[in-house]
């Protein structure tokens, strides 16, 4: 995809990491607004032998170094059930903390959301950051695509 990115972390050949970034899928809702300038966090998966050492955090404080981002309002959808609970034990408390840790590395911080996808329960969320150069126009649309239900009843 021309905006997707890829970044990967490995320990000599093998690669034990990954981040990506692209637009978000045209059937959610982060897509409707056909922003150019809102790029999602696509996924972000360390072996589990490498977890719990900083491999993620510094995928992403390393992706947020990159000039690129300051013209994009980036994003994540964070579900339960995408989580590796079973592989690691922890319940979704504190899955969820982990991931917040994680996500604020690289900068990104909880936006509240109607999103019905992530209204489905609590432990999901949205996570975002601003680019510096993002206009404030394209604060508005992210705003408005965070709550299409905001006037229902």
């Amino acid at each position: 995809l021309p905006e997707g990115r890829i970044l990967i972390a490995r320990s000599e050949n093998t690669i034990v990491g990954y981040v990506t970034f692209l637009y978000p899928d045209p059937l959610e809702r982060w897509s409707e607004g056909k922003m150019k300038d809102l790029i999602e966090l696509g996924a972000i998966e360390i072996i589990p032998k490498y977890r719990g050492g900083g491999v993620g955090k510094s995928l992403l404080r390393l992706s947020m170094q990159d000039d690129y981002f300051e013209d994009f309002i980036v994003i994540t959808t964070e579900y339960y059930w995408h989580w590796d609970l079973k592989g690691t034990g922890l319940n979704v408390w504190e899955y969820r903390k982990i991931m917040e840790k994680m996500m604020q590395a690289g900068g990104l911080e909880y936006f509240a959301t109607d999103d019905p996808e992530i209204s489905s329960h609590p432990a999901n969320c949205l996570m975002a950051r601003i680019g510096s150069r993002v206009p404030p126009s394209s604060v508005q649309q992210f705003d408005q695509l965070r709550f299409m239900n905001r006037y229902m009843y």
